[in-house]
């Protein structure tokens, strides 16, 4: 019988083992090290190693050989992305402008994995302030898709969608405010879960706290599920996080899409932009849904436009950012940066206000639309994955034409959206479709997306890994 490589399994499946002790902690942590060593110099993936990993690993070992494990992620190996505060670690947020000084207390997401007894890895570079789709920043350089080196795995969480593709460990904490999660998911053939708004706890908040969260990047549904389950728990901190009870996402997660209403979205308020290969993508999960019961339309609610409402949104927070930082420290930032915050920070009170109010008529449709449908399937990105080198040219533009067009909506809606590779196109790059279900349906978005990834099946690593 072969040999399965430890970096290669699932979370779900090293627990096992580490319950069975066919395998330990410390020889999992040893051979993700080995591939981080081997890959990461050309993959880019980090922001900060975490040089007390192999000893939080000989710690969870000790637990599992005396029965006593701490949670459930116990002794798996996790990584965080480097707009979320982890303990002793700066938070540099892909820039230059930011302080060395670390961080005395973890974020709330990162609170949760430890206390299930993850192993964190390691800190995975971001865009700077995670504000576009291409994965580079000024202060830790490109950040390359596994799948193929010269194209971009995405952004801006582009370390934790590169280092799952690659499987340096196969817990991710990414952020999505327009698609973070879920466009380097999809453009590295990983799973990306955007959970409702609320539903994980965030603190410190950013400038885009009315629409970011904070969520699993995985290669299953199951352990994204089961990562939400240690990332979703109450915290003080975060104002605006619901009080729920703690739960087991993984209930109910293998009781199909039979007898559900699925809706094949093709318009966010306008059309975007979508090739080929991605019509073929969205076709197939379609069909793959409608064999196991599903009742499938091609149906689009009457949003209004939503570009116009992210446009403000996005470019209000970016000059918010930028507003606080000195000449010298904006003459550092990448110039896109700038210039959306020249082009909207002039925006008057009534204009924001404008869009806010149209932002909730969104949600509002969204949620008379979910009174039929009871999932809503859309492609992730407009294309695969584009040159990890190329210049960003025009952002207003690039952001609903190239970028997050199918994705900014359920930020502004606050719905829960899961991407899930849905096979390879004719140039071997992955492709994703989003399953959506109404605001705190999370357990809805992952039984569909569930449905499709069985279905589907998973892409087989990238060869480059």
């Amino acid at each position: 019988m072969t040999k399965i490589d430890p970096a290669l399994m699932g979370a779900e499946d090293l627990v096992a083992a580490f319950r069975a002790r066919s395998l330990s902690p410390v020889d999992v942590l040893k051979d993700v090290l080995e591939r981080v060593a081997r890959m990461n110099p050309w993959v880019n993936a980090f922001a900060a190693m975490n040089p007390r990993a192999l000893a939080a690993a000989g710690e969870s070992e000790a637990r599992w050989m005396a029965g006593r494990p701490m949670g459930a992620l116990d002794g798996v190996p996790a990584t965080v992305k480097d707009l979320l505060d982890l303990a002793g670690f700066a938070t540099r947020r892909g820039s230059r402008t930011t302080s060395t000084a670390p961080m005395a207390q973890d974020a709330p997401s990162v609170m949760g994995l430890k206390a299930a007894g993850a192993v964190i890895l390691g800190k995975t570079t971001t865009t700077e302030f995670g504000w576009k789709s291409p994965g580079d920043c000024p202060l830790h350089g490109i950040t390359r898709n596994p799948w193929d080196r010269m194209r971009t795995p995405g952004g801006s969480s582009s370390g934790a969608g590169a280092a799952a593709a690659a499987h340096f460990g196969p817990l991710h904490i990414g952020t999505d405010a327009g698609g973070s999660i879920r466009i380097p998911a999809a453009w590295c053939g990983v799973v990306g879960f955007k959970p409702s708004f609320g539903r994980v706890p965030q603190w410190p908040l950013g400038s885009f706290s009315s629409v970011a969260v904070a969520g699993p990047m995985t290669r299953s549904v199951r352990d994204a599920a089961l990562m939400f389950g240690a990332m979703a728990r109450f915290d003080l901190r975060d104002p605006f996080c619901l009080p729920d009870e703690p739960r087991d996402w993984l209930g109910g997660i293998e009781d199909g899409v039979a007898g559900m209403r699925v809706a094949v979205m093709r318009r966010m308020g306008f059309a975007p932009n979508l090739d080929e290969a991605g019509e073929a993508a969205l076709l197939r999960a379609a069909k793959l849904l409608e064999e196991q019961g599903a009742i499938i339309e091609d149906a689009s609610p009457e949003l209004p436009d939503t570009r116009e409402i992210f446009g403000r949104v996005w470019g209000v927070a970016l000059a918010r950012t930028a507003n606080g930082l000195t000449a010298e420290q904006q003459g550092m930032l990448d110039e896109g940066i700038m210039e959306i915050a020249r082009r909207e920070g002039g925006m008057s009170a009534v204009d924001f206000l404008a869009a806010e109010a149209m932002r909730i008529q969104a949600a509002h449709v969204m949620a008379r639309f979910h009174q039929r449908y009871d999932l809503v399937i859309c492609p992730t990105t407009p294309g695969a994955a584009p040159a990890a080198d190329q210049p960003t040219i025009r952002p207003h533009e690039a952001l609903w034409r190239d970028w997050a067009p199918w994705t900014f909506a359920f930020n502004l809606t606050r719905q829960p959206a899961v991407t899930v590779p849905v096979g390879l196109d004719g140039d071997g790059m992955p492709r994703g479709v989003q399953v959506a279900a109404a605001v705190y349906r999370d357990d809805l978005a992952l039984r569909g997306a569930r449905a499709l990834e069985r279905a589907a099946g998973a892409p087989a690593p990238p060869s480059a890994a």
